[in-house]
């Protein structure tokens, strides 16, 4: 295991994945393309991500008015580019990628449905 990739594991062995909402759109440009590639990667010089506990306070706070919104798990180990954990206004530690994500680190996607006009995991 490589550097980079040992960070994502917990002490027992354990890998840490981490999500991607993304629209349905989206998802599909980036199958096309090989990679996700977002605005934030040339503004910010990285793509925001999040931890599976993160993801439905992310989509409801910048995915709301969305419809077709999906849930990426990506295996970080697979990924082509650095991973860093760093803290948002929030205070909590977030995952930025800082490159494209490569679709062939993508593990899962769902869909994120409403209820009540907000986000829930199935």
């Amino acid at each position: 295991m490589n550097r980079r990739a040992s960070c994502f594991y917990k002490e027992i062995g354990e890998m840490i994945m981490i999500t991607k909402v993304i629209t349905k759109r989206n998802w599909e440009i980036a199958k096309i393309n090989g990679e996700i590639n977002e605005v934030s990667l040339k503004e910010e010089g990285f793509i925001h991500c999040s931890s599976l506990e993160q993801a439905l306070n992310v989509a409801q706070k910048h995915f709301v008015y969305e419809e077709d919104v999906l849930l990426l798990t990506i295996d970080p180990t697979l990924l082509t580019a650095e991973t860093k954990y760093e803290p948002a206004s929030n205070g909590q530690e977030y995952p930025h990628v800082y490159g494209v994500i490569n679709v062939d680190a993508i593990v899962d996607v769902v869909t994120l449905p409403k209820e009540n006009g907000e986000f829930i995991l199935l």
